[in-house]
């Protein structure tokens, strides 16, 4: 394998991890991800019993949200690298967005890894106060975010990211990827917006607790955390 298919299946491999632990979070959250683990684990000259390792229901759920976090920005350290072995100099690359891809990239892969818990930006003095774009992608703008925590407003959040994976895979680094093959019908209809998750189902469970909430003159619902539910219109 060659350096360039390597950095090729970092960024596919990061890309799955991002989507296996997006279905994990997901699962988790709506308490039908088993967390079985076994009852005595032996590796290497340790062992370990299921009463130390046992995860309750809300420790999951805890966890699940950093998992997807972590598999979220591994993606930006794919990039970084994948970028750096395929272009010389991006930094400078005459192609505008193969500099915004390197920069976006290198940004949150520097925050992640300096700090994996609660990352901020560390803007150089040469990228602060400029924009950062691939046009319906990603979009960073670094004004005044140095030294700031993160907030997925910033970059556009993690589908932004896992778009520019795939990116950089394509386009940057030129994979042509197989056909799709047939995927798994979903159990249930889940929409997801931002944290908000909404699932269709045959009737209202007994135990769901009604609430009021105005919507914006707009028409829109607030969600918290910039996001809204806004109607597409009667068909």
């Amino acid at each position: 394998m060659t350096e360039h298919e390597k950095q090729i299946a970092h960024l596919f491999t990061a890309e799955l991890q991002f989507r296996l632990a997006s279905a994990v979070r997901l699962a988790t959250t709506l308490n039908v991800q088993p967390l079985d683990l076994p009852i005595e684990w032996n590796h290497g000259k340790q062992q370990v019993e299921y009463d130390e390792i046992a995860l309750r229901p809300d420790q999951a759920d805890y966890a699940a949200n950093f998992l997807h976090r972590s598999a979220t920005f591994l993606m930006a350290v794919a990039m970084k690298d994948a970028i750096v072995a395929a272009v010389h100099d991006p930094k400078t690359s005459k192609n505008s967005d193969i500099r915004s891809a390197y920069q976006v990239a290198r940004m949150i892969r520097n925050a992640f890894a300096h700090a994996p818990f609660s990352p901020t930006w560390g803007i150089d003095e040469d990228c602060r106060d400029k924009t950062f774009e691939i046009p319906d992608i990603i979009k960073l703008n670094t004004k005044d975010l140095h030294g700031t925590p993160f907030d997925w407003r910033h970059y556009g959040g993690p589908i932004a990211l896992f778009r520019l994976c795939r990116f950089v895979r394509i386009v940057i680094l030129k994979d042509q990827p197989a056909p799709r093959k047939a995927v798994p019908i979903p159990g249930s209809k889940i929409y997801q917006q931002g944290n908000a998750i909404l699932r269709k189902v045959d009737e209202i469970p007994a135990d769901a607790v009604p609430i009021t909430i105005e919507p914006l003159p707009d028409g829109s619902i607030p969600l918290g955390e910039g996001h809204f539910i806004r109607s597409k219109g009667k068909k």
